[in-house]
């Protein structure tokens, strides 16, 4: 398939987005890797790809840059998702911009910046929650090191996947780094729904190159992307 991958914003894509480009061209895939938002509102360019993979963070952070989409940009990417293209979101690349509420409609929710929260980074357990689920071709429950997202704005109508569980616990957060109590529970990891005509693929997996080098989240974006192109 020939994939377009979005990088960039305030995350270490530096580390994880070779390894992405690494592990779709070594599954035969056509791979285009940019920052620039720009190639979006080309229809004419966007017509040859048959999925855009999300692996960047769209928004305007303080001190940071202001990495949001333009209207013209996010009307692209709708357009093409709904016309029958695939669209997989891996991690914070659910994060909604304030330019573009509508956004959370495509990805079936994620992650709100000042509301949303995660215990600090480690290593837990991924669990199948959908074994004929698409999404866990060749996989079962696995450990990995990542950030396990919880208070997310969640939609109706995703198919979810894999989930994750944590205990109560109170960590620093936010800029400041306050004490915030972070409820237990299990919360969904990845989840799948239609846009349009189109296939959404979401893993909220991947904080930084430890995590790509887990070889269930790789083989997971790579059911990603077989399963988003379906309908290409």
């Amino acid at each position: 398939m020939k994939l377009l991958v979005l990088s960039g914003g305030r995350h270490p894509y530096e580390e994880s987005t070779p390894i992405l480009e690494s592990f779709l061209k070594g599954a035969g895939h056509d791979v285009t890797v940019t920052e620039d938002a720009a190639v979006l509102s080309d229809g004419g360019e966007m017509g040859g790809y048959d999925a855009v993979v999300f692996n960047t963070r769209r928004e305007n952070v303080p001190d940071f840059g202001d990495w949001r989409m333009t209207p013209e940009q996010q009307d692209g990417l709708s357009g093409f998702i709904r016309s029958g293209k695939g669209f997989v979101c891996i991690h914070i690349s659910t994060c909604v911009a304030d330019n573009w509420p509508e956004y959370h409609d495509i990805t079936g929710g994620g992650w709100i910046s000042g509301t949303s929260y995660h215990p600090p980074y480690g290593q837990f357990t991924v669990n199948v929650s959908n074994a004929e689920h698409a999404g866990c071709s060749g996989i079962s429950d696995f450990s990995t090191s990542d950030e396990l997202y919880m208070n997310l704005s969640i939609r109706d109508g995703n198919n979810v996947y894999i989930t994750g569980t944590a205990e109560d616990g109170t960590w620093p957060w936010g800029p400041n780094r306050v004490e915030t109590f972070m409820a237990g529970g299990t919360y969904p990891l990845g989840w799948t729904r239609k846009y349009g005509d189109g296939n959404v693929f979401v893993c909220l997996l991947g904080h930084d190159g430890r995590s790509f080098e887990t070889p269930e989240f790789q083989k997971i974006v790579l059911n990603g992307v077989d399963w988003a192109t379906q309908a290409a």
